[in-house]
């Protein structure tokens, strides 16, 4: 496991739950963020529960939380 990977199976119910309090789509998420849609899908599904810190800064910066606010 990379050094820098966060393993946290909460990551993927807060993102859903946090995504759904914007109102947000999973297209909108990714766009905000940059990032493909797929990784998005990935994450929230919770296929991929290592996302690296450059993953997770980006989300959390188009859901408007700190990235502790996305893993905990």
């Amino acid at each position: 496991m990379a050094s820098n990977a966060i393993s946290n199976n909460k990551i993927a119910p807060n993102f859903k739950k946090l995504r759904a309090q914007k109102g947000y789509s999973l297209e909108k998420v990714a766009r905000l963020a940059d990032l493909s849609l797929n990784t998005v899908i990935r994450i929230e599904s919770g296929v991929n529960k290592n996302p690296t810190i450059e993953t997770l800064t980006r989300l959390a910066h188009a859901l408007e939380v700190s990235v502790d606010g996305l893993i905990k």
